[in-house]
Protein backbone atom coordinates (compact mmCIF):
# COMPACT_ATOMS: atom_id res chain seq x y z
CA UNK A 1 0.00 0.00 0.00
CA UNK A 2 1.42 3.31 -0.68
CA UNK A 3 1.58 5.94 2.55
CA UNK A 4 -0.69 9.17 1.91
CA UNK A 5 1.57 10.08 5.30
CA UNK A 6 4.73 12.94 4.69
CA UNK A 7 6.76 11.53 7.04
CA UNK A 8 8.99 8.06 6.13
CA UNK A 9 8.03 5.23 8.31
CA UNK A 10 11.85 3.22 9.47
CA UNK A 11 11.70 0.10 7.31
CA UNK A 12 12.24 -2.07 10.77
CA UNK A 13 8.93 -0.50 12.04
CA UNK A 14 7.26 -1.48 14.56
CA UNK A 15 10.38 -0.78 16.53
CA UNK A 16 9.49 -1.66 20.17
CA UNK A 17 6.02 -4.05 20.17
CA UNK A 18 5.67 -6.50 23.38
CA UNK A 19 7.50 -8.93 22.34
CA UNK A 20 10.33 -7.04 22.18
CA UNK A 21 9.99 -5.90 25.84
CA UNK A 22 13.36 -7.96 28.02
CA UNK A 23 12.72 -8.65 30.91
CA UNK A 24 8.68 -9.47 31.52
CA UNK A 25 5.82 -10.05 29.17
CA UNK A 26 3.94 -6.70 29.01
CA UNK A 27 0.67 -6.87 26.99
CA UNK A 28 1.03 -2.74 25.61
CA UNK A 29 3.52 -0.70 24.85
CA UNK A 30 2.69 3.22 24.78
CA UNK A 31 3.78 6.71 23.21
CA UNK A 32 7.32 7.61 24.62
CA UNK A 33 8.72 10.44 25.99
CA UNK A 34 11.57 11.28 23.80
CA UNK A 35 14.55 13.74 23.77
CA UNK A 36 18.23 14.13 22.35
CA UNK A 37 21.08 14.93 24.93
CA UNK A 38 23.75 17.52 24.09
CA UNK A 39 25.90 14.73 23.02
CA UNK A 40 23.92 12.47 20.52
CA UNK A 41 22.10 10.04 22.58
CA UNK A 42 18.76 9.36 22.32
CA UNK A 43 16.50 9.06 25.60
CA UNK A 44 13.21 7.49 25.08
CA UNK A 45 10.68 7.05 27.77
CA UNK A 46 8.39 3.87 27.50
CA UNK A 47 5.64 3.05 29.36
CA UNK A 48 4.32 -0.41 29.16
CA UNK A 49 1.48 -2.14 30.71
CA UNK A 50 2.58 -5.78 32.39
CA UNK A 51 0.98 -8.71 31.57
CA UNK A 52 -2.58 -8.89 34.43
CA UNK A 53 -1.04 -5.81 36.10
CA UNK A 54 -3.33 -2.89 37.01
CA UNK A 55 -0.97 -0.25 36.34
CA UNK A 56 1.17 0.48 33.44
CA UNK A 57 4.99 1.90 34.37
CA UNK A 58 8.15 3.74 32.85
CA UNK A 59 11.47 2.63 31.90
CA UNK A 60 13.89 4.42 30.21
CA UNK A 61 15.78 3.54 26.85
CA UNK A 62 19.11 4.65 25.67
CA UNK A 63 20.22 4.27 22.10
CA UNK A 64 23.32 6.33 20.33
CA UNK A 65 22.36 6.13 16.97
CA UNK A 66 18.61 5.81 17.37
CA UNK A 67 17.49 2.87 16.27
CA UNK A 68 19.12 0.55 19.19
CA UNK A 69 17.94 0.81 22.68
CA UNK A 70 19.05 -0.34 25.69
CA UNK A 71 16.00 -0.88 28.42
CA UNK A 72 17.38 -0.41 31.97
CA UNK A 73 15.88 -3.34 33.82
CA UNK A 74 14.57 -0.75 36.61
CA UNK A 75 11.46 1.41 35.95
CA UNK A 76 11.77 5.34 36.84
CA UNK A 77 7.93 5.75 37.40
CA UNK A 78 5.43 3.31 38.98
CA UNK A 79 2.29 3.80 41.02
CA UNK A 80 4.37 2.48 44.15
CA UNK A 81 6.98 5.17 44.15
CA UNK A 82 5.15 8.03 43.49
CA UNK A 83 5.74 10.99 44.98
CA UNK A 84 2.21 12.12 44.32
CA UNK A 85 0.55 8.90 46.28
CA UNK A 86 -3.31 9.64 45.49
CA UNK A 87 -2.94 11.33 41.89
CA UNK A 88 -0.91 9.24 40.02
CA UNK A 89 -2.60 5.80 39.03
CA UNK A 90 -1.42 5.31 35.42
CA UNK A 91 2.34 6.28 34.44
CA UNK A 92 2.47 6.92 30.76
CA UNK A 93 2.54 9.61 27.88
CA UNK A 94 5.93 11.60 29.47
CA UNK A 95 6.42 14.80 27.86
CA UNK A 96 10.61 15.47 27.99
CA UNK A 97 12.10 19.10 27.47
CA UNK A 98 15.83 19.89 27.90
CA UNK A 99 16.46 23.37 29.04
CA UNK A 100 20.03 24.41 28.33
CA UNK A 101 19.96 27.13 30.43
CA UNK A 102 19.68 24.97 33.54
CA UNK A 103 21.01 21.92 32.06
CA UNK A 104 18.62 20.01 33.13
CA UNK A 105 15.91 17.79 31.78
CA UNK A 106 11.95 18.68 32.58
CA UNK A 107 9.44 15.36 32.11
CA UNK A 108 6.07 16.31 32.79
CA UNK A 109 3.59 13.39 33.08
CA UNK A 110 -0.24 13.21 33.26
CA UNK A 111 -1.44 12.01 36.77
CA UNK A 112 -4.66 10.73 37.67
CA UNK A 113 -5.98 9.31 40.85
CA UNK A 114 -9.57 7.90 41.01
CA UNK A 115 -12.54 10.39 40.48
CA UNK A 116 -10.17 13.40 40.33
CA UNK A 117 -9.30 13.84 36.66
CA UNK A 118 -6.08 14.12 34.93
CA UNK A 119 -3.61 16.33 36.31
CA UNK A 120 -0.02 17.08 34.97
CA UNK A 121 3.10 15.81 36.98
CA UNK A 122 6.39 18.32 36.67
CA UNK A 123 9.67 16.45 37.32
CA UNK A 124 13.44 17.41 36.70
CA UNK A 125 16.52 15.16 35.86
CA UNK A 126 19.94 15.73 35.12
CA UNK A 127 21.01 11.86 34.08
CA UNK A 128 16.92 10.05 33.78
CA UNK A 129 18.19 7.92 36.95
CA UNK A 130 16.87 9.51 39.88
CA UNK A 131 14.07 12.30 38.74
CA UNK A 132 13.37 15.02 41.59
CA UNK A 133 9.35 15.28 41.89
CA UNK A 134 8.65 19.11 41.34
CA UNK A 135 4.69 19.57 41.99
CA UNK A 136 1.39 19.26 40.54
CA UNK A 137 0.84 22.16 38.21
CA UNK A 138 -2.38 21.93 36.68
CA UNK A 139 -5.99 21.43 38.20
CA UNK A 140 -8.05 19.12 36.29
CA UNK A 141 -8.89 18.30 33.21
CA UNK A 142 -5.17 19.05 31.97
CA UNK A 143 -3.02 16.17 31.03
CA UNK A 144 -0.48 17.38 28.77
CA UNK A 145 1.15 20.65 29.44
CA UNK A 146 4.46 20.64 27.16
CA UNK A 147 7.31 22.74 28.29
CA UNK A 148 9.55 25.09 25.75
CA UNK A 149 12.70 24.42 26.03
CA UNK A 150 13.86 28.08 26.81
CA UNK A 151 12.30 30.78 28.79
CA UNK A 152 10.44 33.57 26.49
CA UNK A 153 10.67 37.87 28.00
CA UNK A 154 12.12 36.21 31.22
CA UNK A 155 9.13 33.60 31.77
CA UNK A 156 8.81 30.36 31.30
CA UNK A 157 6.29 29.31 29.14
CA UNK A 158 4.52 25.83 28.16
CA UNK A 159 1.37 24.91 25.92
CA UNK A 160 -1.39 22.86 27.75
CA UNK A 161 -4.91 21.00 26.32
CA UNK A 162 -7.33 21.90 29.06
CA UNK A 163 -10.43 20.04 28.53
CA UNK A 164 -13.91 18.78 29.94
CA UNK A 165 -13.19 15.32 31.08
CA UNK A 166 -15.91 12.70 30.54
CA UNK A 167 -18.12 15.05 28.34
CA UNK A 168 -18.70 14.16 24.42
CA UNK A 169 -16.00 15.01 22.16
CA UNK A 170 -18.08 17.28 20.50
CA UNK A 171 -18.09 19.61 24.07
CA UNK A 172 -14.82 18.58 25.44
CA UNK A 173 -12.96 22.21 24.18
CA UNK A 174 -10.23 20.45 23.27
CA UNK A 175 -7.65 23.35 22.34
CA UNK A 176 -4.21 24.24 22.53
CA UNK A 177 -3.57 26.90 25.14
CA UNK A 178 -0.26 29.03 26.30
CA UNK A 179 0.70 29.71 29.95
CA UNK A 180 3.41 31.23 31.19
CA UNK A 181 5.33 31.13 34.92
CA UNK A 182 7.65 32.81 37.11
CA UNK A 183 8.80 29.48 38.19
CA UNK A 184 7.22 26.70 36.54
CA UNK A 185 5.19 26.22 39.61
CA UNK A 186 2.52 29.06 39.46
CA UNK A 187 0.80 29.23 35.84
CA UNK A 188 -1.14 31.94 34.40
CA UNK A 189 -1.67 34.85 31.64
CA UNK A 190 -3.46 32.05 29.51
CA UNK A 191 -4.74 32.34 25.88
CA UNK A 192 -5.84 29.90 23.44
CA UNK A 193 -3.87 29.71 20.28
CA UNK A 194 -5.08 26.34 18.43
CA UNK A 195 -8.74 25.49 18.31
CA UNK A 196 -9.66 22.41 17.09
CA UNK A 197 -11.86 24.13 14.50
CA UNK A 198 -9.35 25.78 13.17
CA UNK A 199 -7.61 22.66 12.46
CA UNK A 200 -7.33 20.60 8.96
CA UNK A 201 -10.94 18.16 9.10
CA UNK A 202 -8.20 15.08 9.95
CA UNK A 203 -8.30 17.75 13.61
CA UNK A 204 -11.50 18.82 13.78
CA UNK A 205 -12.58 16.66 17.24
CA UNK A 206 -9.68 16.89 19.10
CA UNK A 207 -6.16 18.31 19.11
CA UNK A 208 -3.01 18.17 21.84
CA UNK A 209 0.64 19.91 21.88
CA UNK A 210 3.83 18.25 22.15
CA UNK A 211 7.18 20.34 23.89
CA UNK A 212 7.75 22.97 21.01
CA UNK A 213 11.22 22.87 18.92
CA UNK A 214 13.26 26.08 18.01
CA UNK A 215 14.27 26.40 14.35
CA UNK A 216 15.44 29.57 12.49
CA UNK A 217 11.51 30.46 11.50
CA UNK A 218 9.78 29.67 14.67
CA UNK A 219 8.76 27.00 16.86
CA UNK A 220 7.99 23.69 15.39
CA UNK A 221 5.00 22.77 17.15
CA UNK A 222 4.09 18.69 16.30
CA UNK A 223 0.24 17.65 17.99
CA UNK A 224 -1.91 15.27 17.19
CA UNK A 225 -5.20 15.85 15.86
CA UNK A 226 -8.44 13.49 16.22
CA UNK A 227 -10.86 12.73 13.37
CA UNK A 228 -14.46 11.52 14.48
CA UNK A 229 -15.27 8.81 11.52
CA UNK A 230 -18.65 6.79 10.97
CA UNK A 231 -15.88 3.63 11.97
CA UNK A 232 -14.60 5.65 15.37
CA UNK A 233 -11.94 7.89 16.33
CA UNK A 234 -8.95 8.48 14.04
CA UNK A 235 -5.48 9.92 15.31
CA UNK A 236 -3.16 11.64 13.07
CA UNK A 237 -0.24 13.72 13.05
CA UNK A 238 0.33 17.12 12.12
CA UNK A 239 2.42 20.68 12.59
CA UNK A 240 2.11 23.82 12.74
CA UNK A 241 4.59 26.67 13.83
CA UNK A 242 4.80 29.62 16.03
CA UNK A 243 6.46 32.78 16.43
CA UNK A 244 9.79 33.16 18.23
CA UNK A 245 9.49 36.30 20.40
CA UNK A 246 5.48 35.81 20.57
CA UNK A 247 4.09 32.12 20.47
CA UNK A 248 0.94 33.03 20.81
CA UNK A 249 1.14 34.12 17.10
CA UNK A 250 0.40 30.80 14.80
CA UNK A 251 2.45 31.36 11.65
CA UNK A 252 1.29 28.40 9.70
CA UNK A 253 -0.37 25.37 10.04
CA UNK A 254 -0.21 22.02 7.72
CA UNK A 255 -3.50 21.13 6.01
CA UNK A 256 -1.67 17.69 5.44
CA UNK A 257 -1.14 15.35 8.24
CA UNK A 258 2.44 14.30 8.77
CA UNK A 259 0.97 10.46 9.73
CA UNK A 260 -2.10 8.74 9.64
CA UNK A 261 -2.52 5.03 10.62
CA UNK A 262 -2.20 3.41 7.51
CA UNK A 263 -0.33 0.10 8.43
CA UNK A 264 -1.39 -2.98 10.05
CA UNK A 265 0.29 -2.15 13.15
CA UNK A 266 -1.42 1.27 13.30
CA UNK A 267 -4.71 0.15 12.26
CA UNK A 268 -5.07 -3.01 14.31
CA UNK A 269 -4.21 -3.07 17.98
CA UNK A 270 -5.76 -2.38 21.50
CA UNK A 271 -6.78 1.00 20.66
CA UNK A 272 -7.08 0.88 16.39
CA UNK A 273 -6.24 3.56 14.54
CA UNK A 274 -4.11 5.84 15.95
CA UNK A 275 -0.64 7.49 15.86
CA UNK A 276 0.03 9.48 18.18
CA UNK A 277 3.12 11.35 20.04
CA UNK A 278 4.44 13.08 22.95
CA UNK A 279 7.63 14.69 21.28
CA UNK A 280 10.33 14.84 18.32
CA UNK A 281 13.77 15.36 17.58
CA UNK A 282 15.54 16.89 14.86
CA UNK A 283 18.97 16.16 14.03
CA UNK A 284 20.71 19.52 13.80
CA UNK A 285 23.33 18.95 11.62
CA UNK A 286 20.99 16.77 8.93
CA UNK A 287 18.25 18.58 9.75
CA UNK A 288 16.03 15.37 10.06
CA UNK A 289 12.77 14.75 11.70
CA UNK A 290 12.58 11.95 14.05
CA UNK A 291 9.25 10.85 15.73
CA UNK A 292 9.00 7.83 17.90
CA UNK A 293 4.86 7.50 17.75
CA UNK A 294 2.72 5.11 19.54
CA UNK A 295 0.71 2.56 17.27
CA UNK A 296 -2.47 1.72 18.94
CA UNK A 297 -1.65 1.65 21.81
CA UNK A 298 0.19 -1.66 21.22
CA UNK A 299 3.81 -1.08 20.06
CA UNK A 300 6.06 2.39 19.03
CA UNK A 301 7.26 3.01 15.89
CA UNK A 302 9.54 5.54 14.50
CA UNK A 303 8.94 7.73 10.88
CA UNK A 304 11.12 10.82 9.62
CA UNK A 305 11.17 14.11 7.66
CA UNK A 306 13.11 16.47 6.45
CA UNK A 307 12.50 19.35 9.05
CA UNK A 308 12.61 22.25 6.96
CA UNK A 309 10.56 20.63 4.33
CA UNK A 310 7.73 20.58 6.84
CA UNK A 311 8.49 24.30 7.81
CA UNK A 312 8.10 25.39 4.35
CA UNK A 313 4.79 23.10 4.46
CA UNK A 314 3.33 24.85 7.51
CA UNK A 315 4.32 28.34 6.18
CA UNK A 316 2.43 27.30 2.72
CA UNK A 317 -0.53 25.25 4.71
CA UNK A 318 0.24 22.58 2.36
Amino acid sequence: MKSKSILTRYEGNPLFDPADFPYYRVEQIFNPGQVMTPDGRTILILAVLPMGASHPCCHIAESADGLHFKIRQEPCFTVENSAFQGYDNWPIDCRVTYFAEENCYYVIRPGNGPDLGPVALLYRTTDFRSFDPLDIISLPSNRVPCLFPEKIGGKYVRLDRPYSHGAPMAKAFANIWLSKSPDLLHWGESRVILRRGGCPRWAASKIGPTPPIRTEKGWLEIFHGVQDTFTGFRYCIGACLLDLENPEKVLGIMNSYLLAPEMEYEQNGIVPNVVFTTGAIVEPESRELRIYYGASDTAIGLATGNVDEILEMCLKGI
